[in-house]
């Protein structure tokens, strides 16, 4: 009789949802929906924060970008050092299954100067997928000055 109210509320909530199944964990290595020219970059997870707000904040490391940033020379940012971010975020970007790293990427200077703003009501939590932000952030290093 359990299996089949278990069955029956399967069906009403129109199945079990695939994301319900990801288990995020710090030092897992992803890869992840990239923009052109970038499909070897990854998302790694280096932190989690589950009571610093209403909800878990999810701290990556992104690797293998081709960022165009005129502030650093050779104008390619290789590399987003710390990017917060939203479970839904986190599990809109990825594809394919964790690979575990021997090293957490180190994204402390980052965190801690977010985490301070973070408190003070001034930084937040990025809520759409990773391939976006790092447009955002491509489009933020090249907006012209006016």
């Amino acid at each position: 009789m359990k299996k089949l109210a278990l069955a029956v509320a399967v069906l009403l909530l129109g199945g079990l949802s695939p994301a319900w199944a990801i288990d995020f964990q710090v030092g897992q290595a992803w890869s992840y929906d990239a923009r052109p020219g970038e499909e070897a970059s990854k998302i790694y997870i280096a932190k989690i924060d589950r009571d610093l707000a209403s909800r878990t904040i999810y701290h990556i490391y992104i690797d293998g970008l081709k960022l165009k940033n005129p502030l650093i020379e050779g104008g390619l940012q290789d590399h987003l050092s710390h990017v917060p971010l939203s479970r839904e975020a986190l599990e809109a970007s990825v594809t394919g299954e964790p690979k575990p790293v021997l090293a957490v990427p180190n994204i402390a200077e980052g965190y801690v100067l977010w985490r301070e703003a973070f408190v003070k009501g001034q930084a937040g939590v990025f809520t759409f997928p990773a391939k976006q932000i790092v447009q955002h952030v491509e489009d933020a290093f090249n907006k012209p000055k006016q």
